[in-house]
């Protein structure tokens, strides 16, 4: 008499085990920082998918989110909506105003590399000023932070003649009610990718004050590099990046992130993440 076939296991018997045999290699073993990192990013990541099939399974659909106006990255979203709706200004004629807030800094010029973001709607540096007094009310206590703010950032561009004029970048701020200019700053870093903010991770180095005598050895920030000008920047014996490396790296960066061609493509953007399906 022959013998009937073994069932075949189910999926989620066959799920269960390699759960259970992850769980064990992991915890008989003594994980680096870096396979831990990457182990944490791959489980959420199957986490993620399960519970995206698991919304699938319910006959009643689900929204992907819930819209939350008290939620700090929504106010974020939206103070970053009104920045791009203020008109452009020229940086080298930034005038004294009071308030504190966010801002957008536009380039407009000939410079080789930055030809994808020439004269488009993707900002080459946002960020923002903190009011002077934290719990400020009015711009009057805000300070002139703002525009001290781009007058820091007009001098550290001036320095930088043989590379780039003031007369091809744009700027647009906003006055924020204190406490909100982070979750703007980090929502349009998010949306923009500028490639002079640190964040993006290439040409980092704008914002930077000088080294004292103690720490000239730091090496030259890739802003530097590429923007020679600024007299401290000139004393650091060596660069954080090569002139090469900084190139692929915008090559690489404009490949994977597009460039905002226009205000109506920036909407849009805006528009497809507040869609809850």
């Amino acid at each position: 008499m022959s013998r009937k076939p073994t069932p075949a296991p189910s999926p989620i018997a066959e799920l269960r085990a390699n759960l259970d045999q992850l769980i064990e290699q992991t915890t008989s073993t003594t994980l680096s920082a870096s396979r831990r990192r990457t182990l944490e990013k791959e489980i959420r990541g199957v986490i993620e998918e399960l519970g995206s099939f698991l919304n699938t399974l319910d006959p009643i659909r689900q929204p992907s989110a819930v819209f939350d106006p008290s939620n700090p990255k929504v106010v974020g979203r939206f103070v970053s909506l009104a920045l791009v709706a203020q008109q452009r200004h020229p940086l080298a004629e930034i005038p004294r105003f009071y308030g504190s807030g966010t801002y957008a800094i536009y380039y407009n010029g000939p410079f080789p590399l930055y030809a994808p973001i020439s004269g488009s709607e993707t900002p080459i540096y946002v960020g923002q000023a903190a009011p002077a007094i934290n719990n400020a009310r009015t711009p009057l206590e805000q300070g002139p932070r703002l525009c001290g703010r781009l007058s820091d950032h007009r001098k550290n561009i001036g320095t930088a003649i043989t590379t780039l004029d003031l007369a091809d970048f744009q700027f647009r701020s906003l006055v924020v009610q204190s406490g909100w200019e982070t979750a703007a700053e980090d929502y349009m870093i998010h949306l923009f990718r500028p490639i002079w903010n640190s964040e993006t991770n290439i040409l980092y180095g704008l914002g930077k004050h000088g080294d004292d005598a103690t720490t000239r050895a730091n090496k030259r920030s890739p802003w530097d590099t590429l923007h020679p000008g600024r007299k401290w920047a000139e004393k650091s014996k060596e660069d954080a990046k090569s002139p090469a490396t900084i190139e692929t790296e915008l090559s690489r960066h404009f490949e994977e992130h597009p460039v905002f061609p226009d205000l109506e493509h920036v909407l849009a953007s805006f528009l497809d993440e507040l869609r809850q399906v």
